[in-house]
């Protein structure tokens, strides 16, 4: 049986902060159904939400910090889970990465570079654990330090790096990596060091065995400057390592048959109850309950990389069209002050609501009619699986994972049954508005967008294909 210490820096339904918790917390589950013994590594925040019992089971001893290791299980599974305890960097209020006031920790570095070097002990049954991996398969920056590490231990576990989005790296000053008192022989450029400051997604990059990321049209765009952030060389090197393997989604948890948040529970064969959805929607929006207006909803970061510039200077058209629009995310102070001011002046076609409420998105994506998902770049995305599983049509721009995911509605596409969205490739808001009115036309055709909503619906993307590829990737090490 092989055995993978699978290390990340959060996990749903424990801490979740973007699409890597739901990851980490359906792909071990996953692997687990195909008989491999995983084990989960992350840090203990006091945001953690466990309805498991947690015990104690040692310490360990790194750069002069005691770390307690604790264990714990993703709830409602059989996958244990140890956390990292060291009250001193991990205890206080606050998410991963900022505090409650959201601020950058300012002492990132520090943490997951203890986190790093506990993972390794562990890897190298040091931890006193009685276990050793035969793969460590880390996840993004956080975890970049594992796999450069344990580059220098003898007769070592082998290594996978997830790259889940490149914009982030852990850069910090090359004081930062004197104070961590990393091994010399890992500061270089072609180790830890980028442009003179230190890099711990280079830890990843450059000495994990293989490298993965989360879809194969994000492998072939990271080797490129316009998506690379300076690391495609290294990329572009490594290409014989890297494999893009497209995420799966937890179907257990996003299914319109069995959801428990939604109103009214649906499947393909009772389409039509899916307009109860809508119907409970618009009434908790306070928009117009009418059935003939598409309503189009977005769950997302409120950044750039997401596109909400360019729904921004689509909203003037959108209000003078037959549609309704509801929003659920936060970020940029500027994108939320603007659609707040929107919102308050057209409430009879727009919602919004800042912050993020996984009850409402699951709400969100059983109602809607349109999922929007203009993103400048996407490694792989998630909401576009959910949409085409409940039966809600995504648009989205041709990049990443949503061009390996979302195919476009035209003549042959209709006719063949595979067309399962819009799709545009211009990140321009001109190419977006096109994509809406293209959407705007086949929602007047009812028999022609119920089977856009069938051929979504009838795709498979529960993590059994995607755990399979990761399985071969791992026989291979």
């Amino acid at each position: 049986m092989k055995k993978i210490l699978f290390v990340t820096s959060e996990a749903h339904p424990l801490i979740k902060t973007g699409g890597l918790a739901d990851i980490s917390g359906s792909l071990p589950k996953a692997l687990v159904g195909l008989g491999v013994d995983v084990r989960l590594i992350m840090p203990n925040y006091q945001a953690i939400k466990t309805t498991e019992d947690i015990y104690y089971k040692s310490t360990v001893r790194v750069n002069n910090t005691d770390a307690h290791i604790l264990e714990t299980r993703l709830p409602d599974t059989q996958v244990p889970v140890w956390l990292v305890d060291c009250p001193e960097f991990f205890g206080f209020p606050g998410n991963p990465y900022v505090d409650e006031q959201g601020n950058a920790w300012p002492d990132s570095a520090e943490r997951f570079a203890l986190f790093c070097r506990v993972a390794v002990e562990v890897a190298m049954n040091r931890g006193y654990l009685d276990w050793m991996p035969d793969i460590v398969h880390c996840n993004d920056w956080q975890s970049g330090l594992v796999p450069a590490l344990l580059s220098l231990e003898a007769s070592r576990p082998a290594t996978v790096f997830t790259l889940h989005n490149l914009a982030y790296q852990g850069l910090f000053p090359k004081a930062v990596a004197d104070l961590l008192n990393l091994p010399r022989q890992l500061w270089s450029p072609a180790g830890i060091e980028f442009n003179g400051m230190l890099s711990f997604i280079k830890g990843g990059l450059a000495y994990a065995d293989r490298i993965t990321t989360v879809s194969p049209t994000y492998a072939k765009e990271i080797q490129t400057a316009a998506y690379g952030y300076g690391l495609e060389g290294l990329l572009s090197y490594r290409k014989d390592a890297l494999t893009g393997i497209i995420n799966g989604i937890d179907a257990d948890q996003w299914n319109p048959e069995t959801d428990t948040a939604i109103s009214e529970r649906y499947t393909i064969s009772t389409l039509s109850k899916k307009r109860l959805n809508k119907t409970a929607l618009q009434i908790r929006h306070a928009l117009p309950v009418d059935g003939s207006l598409p309503v189009f909803v977005l769950i997302s970061r409120l950044v750039e990389q997401k596109g909400i510039d360019m729904i921004m200077d689509c909203l003037p058209e959108m209000l003078t069209l037959p549609l309704q629009f509801i929003l659920l995310g936060k970020g940029e102070s500027r994108f939320e002050q603007q659609l707040t001011t929107i919102a308050n002046k057209h409430p009879d076609k727009i919602a919004i609501t800042l912050g993020y409420d996984e009850a409402l998105a699951h709400q969100l994506e059983a109602g809607a009619d349109v999922f929007l998902m203009p993103s400048r770049f996407e490694p792989c995305g998630l909401n576009q699986l959910y949409s085409q599983r409940y039966g809600t049509v995504p648009i989205a721009r041709k990049t990443g994972g949503l061009a390996d995911t979302v195919i476009d509605v035209l003549p042959e596409t209709l006719s063949n049954k595979t067309a399962t969205g819009f799709v545009f490739t211009q990140a321009m808001s001109g190419s977006l508005m096109e994509a809406i009115k293209r959407t705007l036309i086949v929602y007047s055709l009812p028999k022609t967008w119920q089977q856009l909503q069938i051929n979504g619906m009838q795709k498979d993307y529960s993590w059994n294909s995607s755990a399979k590829e990761y399985m071969a990737l791992y026989e291979q090490l």
